[in-house]
């Protein structure tokens, strides 16, 4: 029934001396879609955020897994685990489990190498935390998460404009930590764009596995250092570079989020 009917009901309602009883107030039951953890590591604590496929409790089954940065509750964690649910259980992608790696309030300081650029630095005066964040989550963070819950070996990385370059980045220092990289809008513009540089090194092209990678562009995103990047990238790895013509920075994350999954976790080809 439409709101203006339900309006014209009530007013008859009253008219006719009837009156509206309003329900009887709950508690309400917590709605719960995952768990948090908060693990020890060499740097101090670390938040971790835990989703995991409705059919994970009733089998014995191991799923890949979706390491997301800025995966806190306040973050990014609810809508791509919603993402994660709903491609999977509609057989649209296969099952994975999301992982998310809360940046709490030193968010820019873990997300960067250093810049030099006095524009860098005034929008983001504290950076250059991402080698020390990178080690955390190779060495500790993904260990503990493989130790306790039933994975694959396949590792998926994800963030977007400054996770991003974060994405980029290790994609470049560790090409064999994950094997899927997925980068939306990245801030490829950091430092002048001194990271592009690298992809095209012929130490980057030796790299063997080709990795995965899935990289989005707003049109909003550098697209000039970005197709160097895609340059770069393309000899050595397999490559699914994308440009928007009609999502802004602010609107790219969910679409483009969509389209990687069903591009990265696609469903085996029937026999």
């Amino acid at each position: 029934m439409r709101r203006r009917e339900l309006l014209a009901l009530g007013a008859a309602t009253l008219a006719a001396g009837g009156a509206w009883r309003a329900a009887p107030e709950t508690e309400g039951a917590p709605i719960v879609i995952g768990q948090s953890h908060r693990i020890d590591t060499g740097d101090g604590a670390q938040v971790v955020n835990v989703w995991l496929p409705a059919s994970y409790a009733g089998s014995d089954r191991r799923y890949p897994v979706l390491y997301l940065l800025d995966g806190g509750v306040d973050e990014d964690f609810h809508h791509i685990s919603g993402l994660a649910r709903i491609s999977g259980e509609y057989g649209v992608t296969r099952e994975f489990m999301v992982v998310g790696i809360e940046s709490g309030p030193r968010r820019r300081a873990l997300m960067t190498f250093p810049s030099a650029d006095p524009d860098d630095l005034k929008a983001v005066p504290v950076n250059g935390g991402a080698a020390g964040f990178r080690r955390r989550l190779i060495d500790e963070i993904a260990p503990w998460v493989e130790h306790r819950y039933r994975t694959t070996p396949e590792r998926a990385l994800m963030g977007e404009s400054l996770a991003g370059l974060f994405v980029v980045e290790t994609l470049l220092r560790e090409p064999g930590a994950f094997q899927t990289y997925i980068a939306i809008d990245p801030s490829l513009w950091w430092n002048k764009g001194s990271l592009v540089r690298e992809a095209g090194l012929p130490g980057w092209r030796r790299q063997d596995p080709p990795r995965r990678v899935y990289i989005a562009m707003s049109t909003q995103g550098p697209r000039e250092e970005g197709e160097r990047l895609r340059k770069g990238l393309e000899a050595a790895t397999v490559l699914d570079y994308r440009l928007s013509e009609t999502e802004t920075h602010a609107s790219i994350y969910h679409p483009a989020a969509t389209s990687a999954f069903r591009a990265v976790f696609a469903n085996p080809p029937a026999p």
